[in-house]
């Protein structure tokens, strides 16, 4: 048994910065961190060798271990409210966007780029929203300040170097299988190693701060259930990433960096998106502990390749009777998996007009190479739902008005691109839940969508927590 003042499940953005901000208050406070994945020097794809995925038991290094699925992301932080999730809706616009700003000066502090993306060229910007509006759609507007895979990398290390200095405990190498709840109190947490190897432990703390993010969604959702955690289904983003030349993408690239559209396309008019757009990027595979294999996309600050890549979102809110959206997102991705034997698939966007599938002659034959060398080619309009396909392929002819030969042939479609945050645990504005003693941060709260937004999160609650009496 283990005691502590505050212990914090997940070492994620979220995780991360509430222990981060309570050591820079100078709060005192006992911090011990569980993350189920490694120190972030120690966490290696083999894929790199490998040019293949081979599906890394007990977890994933891309999506687990010190600062998440962050360090191996295109490491982009937007800088603005109206981006990252529906956190501003909790604790105020103003006070979001000011919180925002405090947070980006931390990652300045310890080695951020200090060039913002997609500020001035307002003439430039001008033309762009025109074509947009002409188009149906809407042009959020969002600084962005692009870390890097490699060098978020760096930043989070340090990150990490100063939590451990400041007498932060991190447990790597241990999953979290349980709360313990004495009544409507939570009191701490029991915990395994996460090669199933060992003894369960317990860990008591005055504070259980469960930031487990977007991998760890499906698992808060069942806590919430067995404890009577109050939450509510919310949305679930079904998507694909999209692939073209940089050449296609050149003057948006130049202009805003990332291009964050929206639209609501007919006949369903569902709320579909653009997201983690990625200049001179490569299209990446994220394996989750069930075995489900996901579309990403990084972006290096040196490494560049000769595309382009970004997701498309298709948003999907269901009602009574059901309630299970992070099930039905698995069951998408598996069947898309089935059909790809367990790798991504990748399809040219004519072909899905054609109503055929992809061949890999056909790839090798095309002007767009895939970044992503093991997608298997094949029909992804098999697997995915129809009204998410028609919404998809909708959208893409809308951007195709904004920037010309975006819907070309030869433009290609990777699945599955899902986004798990869809269970929201019901909290007050200083992230109080039912169950005192409990808080729940970052992606997998239904809060937050990103790197910022949760990084955010977590500040506010080292904040609050410090000033705890």
């Amino acid at each position: 048994m283990r005691n502590a003042d505050i212990c914090i499940v997940g070492a994620g953005p979220a995780g991360i910065f509430t222990a981060l901000e309570l050591v820079r208050q100078n709060s005192g406070r006992r911090i011990l961190i569980v993350e189920k994945g490694r120190p972030i020097g120690e966490r290696k794809c083999p894929k790199v060798q490998t040019k293949v995925c081979v599906n890394c038991k007990p977890y994933c290094h891309i999506t687990t271990g010190f600062s998440g699925a962050g360090a191996f992301s295109d490491g982009k932080l937007s800088l603005s409210y109206e981006v990252g999730g529906d956190l501003p809706e909790l604790i105020g616009e103003n006070f979001a966007q000011e919180m925002i700003d405090y947070t980006d000066r931390i990652y300045l502090e310890f080695g951020a780029d200090t060039r913002v993306e997609g500020v001035g060229n307002e003439k430039e910007i001008k033309d762009i929203r025109k074509r947009v509006i002409q188009a149906g759609l809407k042009l959020v507007d969002c600084p962005i300040r692009h870390l890097g895979t490699e060098k978020a990398q760096q930043i989070y290390g340090s990150i990490q170097q100063y939590l451990t200095d400041h007498g932060v405990e991190i447990l790597f190498g241990y999953r979290c299988r349980d709360l313990i709840i004495e009544g409507d109190v939570c009191k701490g947490v029991i915990i395994e190693e996460a090669s199933g190897k060992g003894q369960e432990q317990s860990i008591y703390a005055r504070d259980i701060v469960v930031a487990t993010g977007r991998k760890g969604a499906g698992w808060l959702e069942e806590l919430c259930s067995r404890y009577g955690l109050d939450h509510k289904p919310g949305t679930v983003d079904i998507g694909v990433r999209v692939e073209v030349r940089n050449e296609i993408m050149e003057d948006v690239n130049n202009i805003l960096y990332e291009s964050k559209l929206i639209g609501y396309p007919l006949p369903f008019k569902n709320k579909v998106r653009t997201f983690c757009q990625n200049p001179g990027g490569f299209v990446s595979q994220e394996n989750y502990d069930n075995d489900l294999a996901v579309v990403n996309g990084h972006s290096y600050k040196e490494l560049k390749s000769s595309n382009t890549n970004l997701a498309i979102l298709c948003s999907h809110n269901f009602t009574y009777p059901f309630n299970q959206p992070i099930a039905y997102a698995q069951k998408v991705g598996e069947l898309t998996n089935m059909l790809g034997d367990g790798k991504i698939l990748v399809q040219r966007y004519g072909d899905i007009l054609d109503g055929k599938r992809t061949w890999q002659k056909e790839l090798n034959q095309s002007n767009v190479k895939p970044t992503l060398p093991d997608a298997v080619a094949g029909d992804i309009t098999a697997a995915m739902p129809y009204r998410a396909m028609l919404n998809i392929i909708n959208f893409i002819q809308a951007v195709d008005h904004v920037v010309p030969g975006f819907a070309a042939n030869e433009t290609l479609l990777y699945s599955p691109e899902l986004k798990f945050y869809s269970n929201r645990i019901k909290m007050t504005p200083d992230f109080t839940t039912n169950l005192a003693g409990l808080y729940c941060l970052g992606d997998s709260s239904g809060w937050t969508r990103g790197l910022m937004m949760a990084s955010m999160m977590g500040v506010l609650m080292g904040q609050r927590l410090a000033g705890k009496k």
